[in-house]
């Protein structure tokens, strides 16, 4: 019996957005490595009504190198033509040339639209043709059907059914680079700056990077100031300036608008705040450059990871399934109806249209409007007066554990939202090291002015975890603070040291106060929690650096061995070597044999005997004891000769430097503001719950502290379970140098 092979087809289409490129190659090596034709169709659905060469079958090597480029490189283009049923038979004409009946679209809720309008009318499109004599009759039985899998490329993260959309990790991180960059000169000539970003219906942009860059005021479509919000924007930023902020930032979404639903532009908030200020006011509209430049480490691994998932589909989908819009729902890839995704966020389009707020708001994650509460707290000149008859709590903050970006943000977040409750914050310096010394100080609202973007520890940290004498001292320091709860961020040694303390309860009645924990550890080796804080962060490094290397070695033949942080945790290396398109990653979970490495030798001399001109390795800093970065190196460089040149770079501690990413910066606000209201409620129990807490499927969680033996692979310093290991067999598909059966 023939096996009849699939063929499939990838375009993109609508405005484009950064991690296209990966969601396309990812399709592509994908599809080929599962026996699939596949091709690309250029400029979207006008190359599929031009047909000819814009639908061209793809290779295994056609995708190579694309994965750090912005844009798409197939093209994308409006197609009026497409949206007449006369321009559609032409595209099905043109698709069953090639008897091309899967299509992976890549694009916004108008482009996804397009393709289920296609897909229903197919039969009806085949039989036209077939009777003005255009197909034949085979080729219509053959095919009979067209499935349909669609991925969101679009940097407003607008769509329902998907957390992220592809690009819009990336379009915020230009955004705050940009006001990052706005806020110094603001504050250095004390000025007032507008910054205008995208978001035409979705006001995710504006209010994350608004928390993300402690900016002063922000205006989203989905919350409409009230009535006279020029007059209260005014004295917000009036107040927060007599505070001691010497600068003042509004963050302005495109599709903002009034009660009323008249558009708020830049121009309009400018004169209201000349006017109200007496100052001279800037704007600043980032436009396009929000969907420029290469893409981050995170919509790389999301496109790569929904392309994946997008073949897998169309694969097994059958002739009455309805098609599937592939999203992500933390950290997992999900796939929802299209069409029902696809209504809900025009729903939410209508919604704004009739002014219906409330229900706008419902319809958005519950994280948004949770967001959208805190940054109404952060932006305020000073806390809410405590009320009447309240005794306040005495919380203290530290970091623990080696720096991670987001720590200051994490801190800055406790103190505030804490003061906001009516509460005494005291900052703990140099970690378990200050509670021994006694080095507690109170903190202030506008102490922790300008720490959101701040990478590093402003509160200083160690790695020392206390044993003996040293808790009666941490237990002295607790009665004379009168501290009655405890929030520790930081890594495995803060979370080591808060266990001690919970183990002595018994011996030292100080230590019985709530204690909770926040992951912060680039080397994302933290029991309950996903992502810890500041892995993130690292792990754009990690890929901005590689970008580099991969820039110099294709010119000179080279093979480079890159060593990343994580100790014996493979995050780093495997994510990074995701979103690197790296060939090889060596982990400590996996081990590395001698015949593994002959194995790659073999793999790489006859790739550059071929024509490769770039080997890329990454290895997780532990992974081998004895097959270090440097034994790896001088085996791959005696043995390849004059072949090729090989190069190590152990990128060390830039890992643990820089500002925050916006994820980093947004999710350690979150996390913080959820860890103390814990210490809140916990406070004055009898036995106070002591907790660690993180994000898992997307959702907090907290965990109890006494469950961290059980949860703690203590010999490898790492979870026990690691859901990112899952990811391992797309990493292995992508990285080959091409498929078993060849290159087509």
């Amino acid at each position: 019996m023939t096996t009849v092979t699939k063929n499939l087809a990838v375009l993109t289409s609508g405005g484009d957005a950064q991690g296209m490129n990966a969601a396309v190659r990812a399709v592509v090596r994908t599809a080929l490595d599962k026996g699939l034709n596949v091709h690309a169709i250029s400029e979207g659905y006008q190359g599929m009504l031009d047909g000819g060469d814009r639908i061209r079958k793809m290779t295994w090597d056609s995708v190579g190198g694309i994965l750090q480029k912005g844009g798409t490189v197939i093209g994308t283009a409006r197609c009026d033509d497409f949206r007449k049923h006369e321009g559609r038979r032409q595209a099905a004409r043109n698709l069953l040339e090639h008897e091309i009946d899967n299509l992976v679209v890549i694009g916004g809720d108008g482009s996804l639209t397009g393709a289920n309008v296609f897909r229903k009318e197919w039969p009806d499109l085949i039989a036209e043709l077939v009777q003005m004599g255009q197909v034949s009759q085979e080729v219509a039985a053959r095919c009979s059907n067209l499935t349909v899998v669609g991925l969101v490329g679009s940097i407003d993260n607008d769509m329902y059914g998907t957390d992220m959309t592809i690009g819009t990790d990336t379009a915020l991180h230009r955004i705050v680079e940009a006001i990052d960059a706005i806020s110094s000169t603001a504050a250095s000539h004390q000025r007032t700056f507008v910054v205008k970003v995208m978001g035409r219906n979705c006001g995710y942009l504006a209010l994350m990077s608004a928390i993300a860059t402690g900016a002063d005021w922000v205006l989203i479509p989905e919350n409409p100031p009230d009535v006279g919000w020029e007059q209260k924007m005014v004295e917000d930023l009036r107040l927060g300036r007599k505070a001691g902020r010497r600068d003042s930032i509004v963050v302005l979404a495109e599709g903002a608008r009034d009660r009323r639903g008249n558009t708020i532009g830049s121009s309009h908030v400018s004169r209201a705040l000349e006017q109200g200020l007496g100052e001279e006011v800037r704007v600043t509209v980032l436009g396009h450059v929000q969907r420029g430049g290469s893409p981050s480490a995170f919509d790389r691994n999301l496109g790569t990871l929904m392309g994946y998932a997008a073949v897998e589909t169309a694969i097994a989908a059958k002739p009455e399934d309805e098609p599937q819009l592939i999203g992500m729902r933390g950290n997992r890839i999900v796939h929802s109806p299209l069409m029902q995704c696809v209504q809900q966020t025009q729903t939410v389009a209508q919604l704004i249209e009739k002014h219906e707020y409330e229900k706008v708001l419902d319809m958005r994650n519950p994280s948004f409007r949770d967001a959208y509460g805190t940054f109404k707290i952060f932006i305020r000149a000073e806390p809410h007066p405590r009320p009447e008859g309240q005794t306040p709590l005495r919380l203290a903050v530290l970091n623990a554990g080696a720096p991670a970006p987001g720590m200051n943000s994490a801190v800055r977040a406790a103190v505030r939202i804490g003061l906001d409750r009516g509460h005494i914050m005291l900052g703990v310096e140099q970690g378990f090291e200050g509670l021994i010394k006694g080095d507690v100080k109170e903190m202030s609202w506008m102490s922790v002015n300008g720490w959101a973007s701040l990478g590093g520890s402003e509160l200083g940290t160690n790695r020392k975890v206390p044993d003996g004498k040293e808790l009666y001292a941490i237990a002295r320091t607790m009665e004379v603070q009168s501290i009655q709860g405890l929030l520790v961020i930081g890594g495995s040694t803060g979370y080591q040291a808060a266990y001690k303390l919970y183990e002595a309860r018994r011996t030292f009645p100080a230590f019985n106060i709530p204690i909770i924990c926040l992951p912060a550890s680039i080397n994302n080796n933290l029991p309950g929690s996903e992502l810890s804080i500041g892995a993130d962060t690292a792990l754009n490094s990690i890929v901005e650096a590689v970008d580099k290397i991969k820039q110099t070695a294709v010119a000179l033949r080279r093979c480079y061995v890159v060593e990343v942080m994580g100790r014996q945790c493979g995050y780093l290396a495997m994510m990074s070597g995701l979103a690197t398109g790296a060939e090889r990653v060596y982990l400590n979970e996996e081990g590395v044999k001698l015949r593994d490495l002959l194995a790659d030798l073999e793999q790489l001399i006859a790739g550059f005997k071929s024509g490769k001109r770039l080997g890329l390795l990454i290895r997780n800093e532990q992974a081998n004891p004895i097959y270090t970065t440097s034994f790896m190196c001088s085996l791959f460089e005696e043995e390849g000769g004059d072949l090729f040149d090989v190069r190590q770079t152990i990128l060390g501690h830039v890992q643990q430097g820089g500002d925050p990413s916006p994820f980093d910066r947004a999710q350690a606000t979150r996390l913080a503001v959820r860890c103390v209201d814990y210490l809140i409620e916990e406070a004055g129990k009898e036995e106070p719950g002591a907790m660690f807490i993180g994000l898992e499927a997307g959702k907090i969680e907290f965990h109890p502290l006494e469950d961290l033996p059980r949860m703690m692979d203590d010999v490898h310093g790492r979870p026990k379970k690691q859901w990112w290991m899952d990811l391992r067999p797309v990493a292995k598909t992508l990285s080959q140098p091409m498929p078993p059966g060849g290159n087509s």
